[in-house]
């Protein structure tokens, strides 16, 4: 997986914005009780953004778990190589050690 560059990420985050959800997506948030708002959350302030191969990214970020102090990390699969950019697929993890340098 390779970091996004600056200026990638500053490019990034602007085509993230406004991103579209796929058919697949919308099903997977849905039935993983994600809200399309926390996803959009993510795109707009991510913490972390890394290339999974040429075109495909995953955007992290941080929500509530819905306890008081407990959070998961978000990741949002997105396919950058398309105009608007899409969103393919979104879940939830506790996890956070293993996905990101943020533990």
């Amino acid at each position: 997986m390779r970091d996004a560059s600056a200026g990638e990420t500053i490019k990034l985050k602007n085509e993230l914005t406004g991103a579209v959800f796929t058919e697949h997506s919308l099903l997977r948030v849905a039935k993983r009780e994600i809200s399309e708002d926390a996803v959009r959350s993510v795109l707009a302030d991510p913490v972390e953004i890394a290339e999974i191969r040429p075109g495909r990214i995953v955007v992290h970020g941080i929500v509530s778990a819905g306890a008081p102090g407990t959070y998961q990390l978000l990741r949002v699969f997105v396919d950058v190589d398309r105009v608007p950019v899409e969103i393919v697929t979104v879940y939830a993890t506790s996890k956070l050690g293993k996905y990101t340098r943020l533990s």
